[in-house]
C-alpha cells in the first residue's frame, strides 16, 4: 500500500497548503471567487481542494479562480455557511450534520449515531439514493450541491480522563461536539455532557479544560495535533462524517454552463482522489498517534446501541426526519429501531 503521509500532501499541495490560498496569476480571471473550509491545509480533503482549483483554472484557461482558505480563515462553519447564503462566500465545504442541518434538517441523516457500520455501507448509502434524497433536499433550499460528498471518516472519542470501553463510561464526561443538534442529541441520549463548540476553538478548550474530551476521525486529531493535548483514543466508530461542497447559487449561475460543468467535474473526481486519501491515512494513524503517546482501545458498540433504542433516540429521529429518509438510511446501514 503507498505510503501517505502528512509530508506528503505538503509535497503535492506545495507552499499554498501551508501559507494559504494560491497567488494569483498575472491576468484576472473572470470568475474569482473563495472556498472557505474549518479543516487545517494539511488535511486530505484541503488538499485536494488547492489541486481540484488549480485543475479547473487550468482547464478554464484561467476564466474560474477559486482561492482554497483552509482552517477556518474566514471563520467557523456558522460564520461561513451565512457568508455562503449571502454571497459574501462562493465556495463552502460542511458536514450534513453540522451547520447545514440549521437550514436543511435531513442533511444530518447520514449522522445518526452507530448507523453505519462499514464504508461499504457508506458509499451504497451516499452514492445511491440517500445521497440523491439529501442533495434534493439543499437544492430545494436554495443551494447548489455536488453529486460526490467528501470523507471525513469514522468518528472517534478522545479524552483525558480515561477510556471509553463500554456506554457507561461516558456518564457525565464534559464532551466538545460540532455545534449541530444531532450530535447534542446523541452524546445526551448515551449519557454523556455535550458541548457545542467550533472546531477552530478546540485545541484550547481541551488545553484549558473547558471539556475532558471530543470527538473526531483520526485524520483530523492527527493534522489538529489533538494529541498534545488529549491522551486517550477510544474507536467508537459512533458516527460516520462527510462534507458536502456547496456553492452559492447566485455566484454559481453566472457561470457558463462550460465552465460549470469543469468546476463539478473536478470538485466530484478529486472527491473519490479524497476518499483514498482516508482510506490510505486511516491506515497508518493508529500507529503514529501511539508514538506521539495517545493510548488506543476498542469499543464494544453494543452497549451504545442499546442505550440509544432505549432513550428513545432512534424513535425521535425517526419521527423528525420522516419515514421515507428513515428507510433510505436502513436501506443502507441496516435495521436502526
Amino acid at each position: 500500500m503507498t505510503q501517505f503521509t502528512r509530508r506528503d500532501f505538503l509535497a503535492a499541495t506545495g507552499a499554498a497548503a501551508i501559507t494559504g490560498p494560491w497567488v494569483h496569476t498575472a491576468h484576472a480571471a473572470e470568475f474569482e471567487f473563495k472556498f472557505g473550509t474549518n479543516l487545517p491545509a494539511t488535511h486530505p480533503l484541503s488538499a485536494r481542494l488547492i489541486e481540484a482549483a488549480k485543475a479547473m483554472k487550468e482547464q478554464t484557461d484561467g476564466k474560474l479562480n477559486i482561492r482554497v482558505f483552509p482552517n477556518n480563515q474566514l471563520g467557523g462553519d456558522p460564520a461561513m455557511f451565512t457568508q455562503l447564503r449571502s454571497g459574501a462566500l462562493e465556495f463552502f465545504s460542511v458536514s450534513g450534520a453540522n451547520a447545514l442541518s440549521s437550514l436543511v434538517p435531513k442533511a444530518a441523516l447520514s449522522g445518526v449515531g452507530f448507523a453505519f457500520k462499514t464504508y461499504d455501507q457508506v458509499w451504497q448509502g451516499m452514492d445511491g439514493d440517500l445521497g440523491k434524497h439529501i442533495r434534493a433536499q439543499i437544492t430545494g433550499a436554495g443551494l447548489v450541491v455536488m453529486d460526490r460528498i467528501w470523507d471525513n471518516g469514522f468518528r472517534q472519542i478522545t479524552n483525558n480522563v480515561k477510556p471509553i470501553a463500554n456506554v457507561g463510561d461516558l456518564s457525565g464526561m464534559k464532551i466538545r461536539v460540532p455545534i449541530g443538534k444531532l450530535w447534542i442529541s446523541l452524546f445526551e441520549s448515551l449519557g454523556a455532557a455535550p458541548s457545542g463548540i467550533s472546531f477552530n476553538e478546540v485545541y484550547s478548550a481541551l488545553q484549558t479544560h473547558v471539556v475532558d474530551g471530543q470527538e473526531n476521525p483520526l485524520a483530523i486529531a492527527s493534522v489538529a495535533r489533538l494529541y498534545e493535548v488529549q491522551k486517550y483514543c477510544s474507536l467508537t466508530n459512533h458516527m460516520w462524517d462527510g462534507f458536502w461542497i456547496l456553492a452559492n447559487k447566485r455566484a454559481w449561475d453566472r457561470m457558463p454552463a462550460r465552465i460549470q460543468e469543469i468546476a463539478a467535474k473536478n470538485f466530484n473526481e478529486f472527491a473519490l482522489l479524497q476518499r483514498k486519501d482516508i482510506a490510505e491515512m486511516n491506515s497508518q494513524l493508529r500507529k503514529a498517534l501511539e508514538e506521539k503517546g495517545m493510548v488506543f482501545n476498542a469499543a464494544e458498540p453494543v452497549s451504545f446501541r442499546e442505550k440509544l433504542r432505549s432513550s428513545g433516540y432512534y424513535a425521535n429521529w425517526r419521527k423528525e426526519f420522516g419515514e421515507e429518509a428513515w428507510t433510505l438510511l436502513e436501506k443502507a446501514a441496516g435495521k436502526l429501531a
